[in-house]
């Protein structure tokens, strides 16, 4: 006979998808912000032209926002990543236009630049055990300074075109067909059938574990609609441009902290030390180095956000990155992170800032002012965290 533990029981469509409201409120959520601001601005939204768009400008927010998620997982906020950005820019700006440097040189020491102020606030934070809402606050309104004194309150530009690539740019169509894209048409196939095979490759990792799993019709509806939304979109650009150098940027980083997050040690541990810090100290985890990378972490994507944010305007403002920490943010906690720490996943941070990368270009269609455009994103995000907490109380 053989000694297998029993199997987990199956269990019915509607109580799975209770039990992971989460994850389908949110795809469901975007589905139906996408298909309403279609039908409002008359098919604009989903245009090839807009939806390359949106991919080039929601890019910062969403590089960032993978960053952020690590940071208030941990248990943490990050204000001064706005600022962060716009002193990057700044600093880049001052090396290529002013001082002539060559652009490589000038992105490894921007990077350098971040990760060295994720440091400095990190030690605070971890060593000292100063709250990260203070310590960030501080260098939100010190980085804010220093953009301004770098750029003298003047504007600094323009690049030259080996650094606007890095934002506006395109991947040539390597299969050499012109329009439809190739290359763009052949990522999207690629990537359903990964997506597929990941997929079908957990349930059986699951089934021959025992333990509960998602029930199969559910499984190839979800599926069916994700495969539909990447076809559509990559034929889209496949009619456009291709595809923009700044989405195989953000599917990379995605990949890599998916893999980070969810398969990997320092991963687990970070959740943990989210969940319940004096217990991870008991157990052994260096919560104050976990903290610290964290922070270190978040300021080597906010350096290369704010590189992509100066590519694509092709200048350096003082106000660049004025209040992009409140969208960063945001976008996190409408994709279930918690603010108590240990909750949230990357791919929910994706969604959400796709959300409101979303809800911010379709107002703009709309020619809803900015000043609607603040209440209606506050609502939503009020709506986000009452629907996290109402969950969170029905389950206790």
């Amino acid at each position: 006979m053989t000694d297998r533990t029993d199997i987990a029981p199956r269990i019915g469509i509607g109580a799975y998808v209770a039990r992971h409201i989460r994850e389908y409120g949110l795809l469901v959520a975007l589905i139906a912000i996408m298909a309403f601001f279609q039908i409002v601005t008359g098919g604009v939204l989903l245009r090839p032209v807009n939806i390359t768009n949106l991919f080039l400008q929601n890019s910062y927010i969403i590089i960032m926002a993978l960053g952020m998620l690590l940071v208030i997982v941990a248990g943490h906020i990050d204000l001064s990543v706005g600022s962060v950005m716009g002193f990057v820019g700044a600093l880049a700006a001052v090396m290529i236009v002013t001082m002539g440097l060559p652009v490589w040189l000038t992105m490894a020491v921007c990077i350098l630049a971040g990760m060295a102020i994720g440091a400095v606030q990190g030690y605070f934070v971890a060593y000292w055990k100063i709250p990260s809402f203070i310590v960030t606050l501080a260098g939100m309104l010190v980085f804010r300074g220093l953009s301004l004194w770098l750029l003298a309150g003047q504007s600094v530009g323009p690049f030259p075109q080996s650094f606007q690539l890095l934002s506006t740019g395109f991947i040539p169509d390597l299969m050499g067909v012109g329009r439809p894209n190739g290359l763009a048409l052949a990522s999207g196939v690629l990537a359903v059938g990964l997506i597929l095979w990941i997929g079908l490759r957990g349930r059986a990792r699951n089934a021959r574990y025992g333990t509960d799993d998602e029930p199969f019709a559910l499984f190839l509806a979800r599926n069916a609609v994700i495969a539909a939304a990447i076809l559509f979109v990559t034929w889209k650009l496949a009619w456009f441009r291709g595809l923009p150098n700044v989405l195989l940027s953000m599917v990379v980083l995605t990949v890599i902290y998916v893999f980070l997050t969810e398969r990997t040690t320092i991963g687990r541990r970070i959740y943990a030390v989210g969940g319940n810090a004096k217990a991870a100290k008991l157990s052994g985890i260096r919560t104050e180095r976990l903290t610290f990378l964290t922070f270190v972490n978040m300021g080597m994507l906010a350096a290369l956000a704010g590189l992509i944010f100066a590519a694509r305007l092709n200048t350096a403002t003082p106000r660049a990155g004025f209040a992009v920490e409140l969208d960063v943010i945001a976008a996190v906690f409408i994709g279930g992170a918690s603010m108590s720490g240990g909750v949230g996943r990357i791919v929910g941070a994706v969604t959400g800032a796709f959300i409101m990368g979303v809800m911010n270009n379709g107002m703009s269609i709309m020619g809803i002012g900015i000043d609607y455009q603040q209440v209606i994103k506050g609502l939503v995000l009020l709506a986000a965290v009452f629907f996290d907490v109402y969950n969170k109380n029905r389950e206790a």
